[in-house]
């Protein structure tokens, strides 16, 4: 399985809508793709924080180093 197909499927596993098959498939692909591995993680933590609704506050200098960076890029062509 290339990262593509992985990255196509990730609703999919994260929703428990595969198959057992497609699951070890994914799950196979896993434990060889540390990309792979810390995308699902990292989407995984990213959904779990947004269903808390909890607000962090950020440091101001990292605020505005976030900020300036996301304006960077924005005018770059996001």
């Amino acid at each position: 399985m290339k990262c593509s197909e992985f990255l196509a499927l990730i609703d999919d596993l994260m929703d428990d809508a595969v198959s057992a098959d497609v699951r070890a498939e994914l799950q196979k692909h896993l434990s060889g793709c540390e990309h792979c591995e810390v995308t699902l993680s990292t989407t995984r933590k990213t959904i779990q924080i947004y269903r808390s609704h909890e607000i962090y506050d950020l440091p101001a200098g990292l605020r505005e180093r976030l900020h300036t960076a996301i304006m960077a890029r924005c005018k770059k062509g996001c």
